[in-house]
């Protein structure tokens, strides 16, 4: 009885560290915010509803809850969102943003109708993420009537309730907004990227493309493995098998390899426990801004995405046991 005791303390403890370190997180990202005019964008719900936002500035307040499928604290804290919208009344718009990170729509759908959800759900390309910092699910974005960003959060708890009470208060002051954020470059198989350097976790700055061989790319996450092995299980494996596949295949001078870290949820420092724990060889960098991930359009991870010498994106590839064999890495790298 005692053991079972000290399990469910220690249990507690853990939720309890992760939640305020989400809620720090979530605290640090909305800080440059927080008091700015919210970025006019117009979105479109699974159902195919448009939602334009700078339209409600001025109108409504609007509270934005970024979430996944995947997220075990998203769903703890969907009864605290469902009730919100069902009470939102005429003044307050409740948008559900489904961040889109190694998701589906499909999925999505699952959960809407497993938890009952009514109110509108948007599922991200990344925009969204960007314009609000996202760095933690579930993320909260409160904005006020007069369309200020007024809280970014993560916790379903006393501060996002006052927030959102007086995000709904009407406002004297002029209705702000700011404009959409300007579209990134996008680079898809066959087109030529633009040279720039990847900051590594031992501080290097190394070149995205080497002119001297091919470079492959890893898109991955350092709680993948861990993280997802029971709601996700395949997408575990598969980080996983990228992982140590990659590590066999970078020993091949034939190419060279660069694991980039999604910023999700994962700070510097989480990635180099990664890195330690792994055992990995090859430089990894974080792309804290999502920069990365948006401009190779990397929603899913892992992701390998192939240069070639002088830059140009020669494949690209989702599945682990396609894009990585075991004997060689030269069915990669030499197309």
């Amino acid at each position: 009885m005692r053991y079972l005791f000290l399990l469910c303390l220690g249990l507690a403890c853990t939720l309890a560290q992760a939640s305020e370190s989400g809620q720090s997180r979530a605290e640090t990202a909305g800080r440059s915010l927080v008091g700015q005019p919210a970025p006019r964008m117009v979105v479109k719900t699974i159902d195919g509803q448009t939602i334009d936002l700078g339209a409600l500035y001025g109108k409504k307040a609007v509270y934005l809850k970024f979430w996944a499928t995947w997220c075990v604290p998203c769903r703890e804290q969907m009864p605290h969102f469902e009730r919100t919208y069902e009470q939102a009344g005429p003044d307050m718009a409740v948008i559900a943003i489904d961040v889109g990170f190694d998701d589906s729509v499909e999925e999505v759908r699952k959960v809407q109708k497993q938890l009952g959800l009514g109110m509108p759900i948007v599922f991200d390309d990344g925009s969204l993420g960007e314009a609000f910092h996202l760095r933690v699910t579930p993320q909260h974005v409160v904005i006020g009537r007069d369309g200020r960003i007024a809280y970014v959060g993560h916790m379903a708890d006393e501060k996002l309730d006052a927030a959102l009470a007086q995000a709904r208060r009407p406002s004297s002051a002029s209705v702000a907004s700011a404009a959409p954020p300007k579209d990134e470059p996008h680079y898809n198989v066959g087109d030529r990227v633009p040279a720039f350097d990847l900051q590594t976790l031992d501080g290097k700055s190394l070149p995205a493309f080497d002119a001297g061989r091919p470079t492959v790319l890893l898109f991955l996450s350092p709680w993948c493995e861990s993280y997802l092995a029971k709601s996700r299980p395949a997408i575990a494996q598969s980080c996983r098998t990228a992982r140590e596949r990659a590590e066999v295949l970078a020993r091949d001078t034939h190419a060279r390899w660069l694991g980039i870290a999604s910023g999700l949820w994962a700070t510097h420092d989480e990635l180099a426990d990664y890195q330690r724990e792994h055992h990995i060889a090859m430089p990894l960098a974080l792309d804290d801004s999502g920069a990365m991930f948006r401009r190779f359009r990397v929603m899913h991870v892992p992701t390998l995405i192939v240069l070639d010498a002088q830059g140009k994106v020669i494949s690209r590839t989702e599945d682990v046991d396609a894009a990585l064999p075991l004997q060689t890495s030269a069915t990669v790298t030499r197309r």
